[in-house]
């Protein structure tokens, strides 16, 4: 507690004597006795790798030797490294039987299908379409899985290739800033994976720099190019395990045959929130360790953020036990595997599936030139230059046969400890034991007793998952209901109109039905207003989730937080119930929750009343007329129109990159809640006046709301009143919103 407060580590470590002696060190090295020799510092090789300096897990010849020289010379350059992290310290131990003869081992088929490619996004910080792509139809091909990454994905690879190839991700992901995701993305997934950290970098977010933001990254992010794209460190509907567990309800409704899984960092207590996943159903658990990660962090991050996963992974297994949930819930690890017995290791602290980043990257001609931030990747692996580009000769056959090699390199292992399939080992972490590496005195502090631990119950509990899908039991869905009458509508492209009753216990309505018509008709749909259902009631979460052009849902009543999650083109309207005693004054009256329209792509809400705190985050091409907010409204915002014809609290477009508010300022006071750091507040001219007058009239038209009505009879006197809020980086060709409205509306 004296120093480094809230730094734990489970496995003790050095102390202020080591700290003083590496301190020391570094200032005799900068300040040496000889003057003349203090003109160069010396290189340590610990960002570039140096032959007299620092190892690095891949140096150039490890790299040449998996590339060049084949998988079993790749395999004796890794043993020959000094170790580097806690399963370097580790041995396997035979089972309780003789070694089985290698034909008996489960198939190369049948494990390759653990293997995970790990999320790494398309765009100008991490991979070009070319690796992309073929990635994905390397894993493809041997049944395993690739994830896309959260900046979205091309819809153009979703229809097969005519060799019968499958050029998308199995896996798509769900950050914080939900670039790309519409309807249609989810849909296409096999898996959904909500990312609430990233290994390399826990706790932080990510900025894209407008100049890297290309026209092909701006379509898939739902943005223009040359305006910056910024990842929010939290997700911004997630700040507890319920809220946790309303996104992944909003997700399996949507898609239904996705399982859905959260990807969490390896640091001390990791295992506590990984037990609140198991219990917020979801499907799988992901361990992310430190090592590996995006060749874009900062450097800070890079070489002093995070933890190894056999800490995270070993906790995790252990609370899951103990708490008796380990059967509902698949655990995976990433971050640094690389070979057979990386994958045995993992298996034997919980693990049932492998991911692999970089090592899979390598195997497509990854130099490690450690420039994937700078777009200047020189072997076309991580970058948009087409100059650069075309020097990518990866081939999905490259991916395929270092798979296949790590495959059987665990089945070599397997037969030699006496096992036949890998789930026989999962969980076994009494097959694991310390060995002495006394040549790296430091590593001989190290108390490895947490990971070796054998869990409380462990004989008696399941140390693996035992149910294909960890689902909500006795969850009551509406809009099952209604395609009990609608579904054979959508069959034959009919429109269809219904009235229904609602409460708060009917979550994510709209969203299924919205998975249904991409499911049936593409993303294309049926045309605009085809299916119209009127509600009364009091709504619960996520009301409108996801919903599309083909969907008009009005809501009298109110509504709870998240309303139009990721709206995805459809109209939403609520107004008060027609009876209520605040029905004349909705500008002070508060109709929906908070987070409404996080990470909408387009669609409209006009809503009679006030809303909550953070609306209109990540707001990517929605257009919204409300009438006052509560703090944080349009943070991180990169296209769309939002009207406010009211008050609104502090912090008011923090982050905002593109896109446009206006805000009726009747206080005089909206300077002082605007975050002017990234946006300048102006008068509105002409145009501005004639789109704001126009939304609305169509806001009084859709709600019938009194403060629309009183604007629109007064409005030279509120027309003074209004301000615009536009960002500072807004590029002068995109579309004004004048001439972007009537086409998004």
């Amino acid at each position: 507690d004296s120093c480094f407060t809230g730094t734990v580590s489970a496995i003790g470590g050095i102390g202020f004597a080591e700290i003083a002696e590496d301190v020391l060190a570094r200032h005799h090295a900068a300040y040496p006795a000889e003057q003349a020799a203090a003109r160069v510092l010396p290189d340590h090789g610990r960002v570039r790798y140096r032959r007299d300096g620092e190892d690095h897990g891949w140096s150039p010849p490890v790299v040449t030797a998996l590339q060049r020289e084949g998988y079993e010379a790749f395999l004796a350059k890794v043993a020959a490294r000094p170790p580097a992290g806690p399963r370097d310290l580790l041995t396997i131990r035979p089972g309780e039987g003789a070694p089985v003869p290698l034909e008996e081992v489960e198939p190369v088929e049948s494990i390759r299908r653990r293997f995970i490619s790990t999320a790494m996004s398309l765009g100008a910080r991490a991979l070009s379409p070319d690796a992309h792509r073929t990635l994905a139809i390397g894993m493809n091909r041997m049944g395993a899985k690739s994830n896309c990454g959260e900046g979205g994905e091309d819809p153009d690879t979703y229809a097969p290739l005519a060799n019968g190839d499958r050029a998308d991700n199995r896996i798509k992901q769900v950050a914080s800033a939900r670039f790309g995701v519409t309807t249609q993305y989810l849909m296409r997934a096999d898996e959904l994976e909500i990312k609430i950290a990233q290994g390399s970098k826990p706790g932080e977010g990510g900025q894209l720099p407008g100049h890297k933001v290309t026209a092909l990254i701006a379509r898939l992010r739902h943005s223009v190019p040359g305006v910056p794209l910024i990842s929010p460190p939290p997700h911004h509907d997630i700040y507890s395990i319920e809220d946790l567990a309303q996104l992944i309800h909003d997700l399996k409704q949507v898609n239904p045959r996705a399982r859905v899984g959260v990807k969490l960092v390896a640091e001390a207590g990791v295992g506590r929130v990984a037990t609140g996943v198991a219990k917020a159903y979801a499907d799988y658990v992901l361990i992310s360790g430190h090592n590996g990660g995006t060749g874009a962090s900062p450097l800070s991050s890079i070489k002093h953020a995070g933890s190894p996963w056999e800490l995270g992974l070993a906790e995790t297994q252990a609370l899951l036990i103990e708490n008796g949930l380990r059967h509902r819930i698949e655990v995976r690890t990433d971050g640094g595997l690389r070979t057979g017995r990386d994958v045995v290791i993992a298996a034997l602290l919980g693990a049932e599936a492998y991911g692999f980043g970089t090592a899979a990257l390598v195997a497509l001609g990854c130099a490690m030139a450690r420039q994937c931030h700078l777009n200047s990747c020189p072997t076309g692996i991580a970058t948009q230059r087409p100059e650069l580009r075309a020097k990518f000769k990866g081939t999905p056959e490259q991916v395929i046969a270092y798979f296949t090699a790590i495959a059987e390199d665990v089945r070599r292992i397997l037969a030699g400890m006496g096992f036949r399939r890998l789930d026989e080992i999962i969980g076994r972490v009494d097959l694991l034991e310390r060995v002495d590496r006394p040549e790296v005195p430091r590593a001989q502090m190290l108390d490895l007793s947490p990971i070796l631990a054998d869990p409380l119950g462990s004989q008696e509990s399941p140390r693996r998952r035992t149910v294909e899908r960890n689902d909500r039991p006795g969850v009551e869905s509406l809009d099952d209901r209604i395609l009990e009458v609608l579904a054979p509508r959508l069959e034959a492209a009919r429109p269809f109109a219904g009235v229904y009753d609602i409460g708060n216990h009917h979550l994510t309505v709209g969203a299924r039905i919205a998975g249904r018509i991409v499911e049936r008709h593409g993303n294309a749909g049926l045309p605009p207003g085809s299916v119209r259902l009127r509600f009364r009631g009091s709504a619960g979460q996520s009301f409108g989730a996801f919903a599309l052009p083909a969907m008009h849902l009005e809501l009298e009543g109110e509504a709870n937080d998240y309303v139009g999650k990721g709206l995805s083109g459809g109209e939403i309207v609520i107004r008060p119930f027609r009876e209520a005693a605040y029905a004349a004054e909705t500008h002070r009256n508060v109709i929906l929750g908070n987070v409404a329209l996080y990470g909408a792509t387009g669609g409209a809400l006009f809503a009679a009343g006030r809303v909550g705190d953070r609306f209109a985050v990540r707001n990517s091409g929605a257009i919204a007329v409300i009438e006052g907010a509560g703090n944080h409204c349009c943070e991180y915002m990169t296209a769309g129109v939002v009207v406010v014809l009211g008050q609104v609290g502090r912090n008011f477009a923090a982050g905002m990159s593109n896109g446009v508010a206006y805000v009726l300022d009747e206080a005089e006071n909206f300077a002082v809640r605007c975050n002017s750091d990234m946006v300048a507040v102006r008068a509105l001219d002409e145009p501005d006046e004639t789109l704001v007058l126009d939304l609305v009239r169509r806001h009084l038209a859709k709600t019938g709301s009194p403060r629309a009505r009183a604007i629109i009879d007064g409005w030279e006197r509120h027309r003074p009143l209004l301000r615009k809020v536009v960002p500072h980086t807004a590029p002068a060709t995109a579309a004004s919103p004048a001439e972007a409205a009537p086409v998004a509306v």
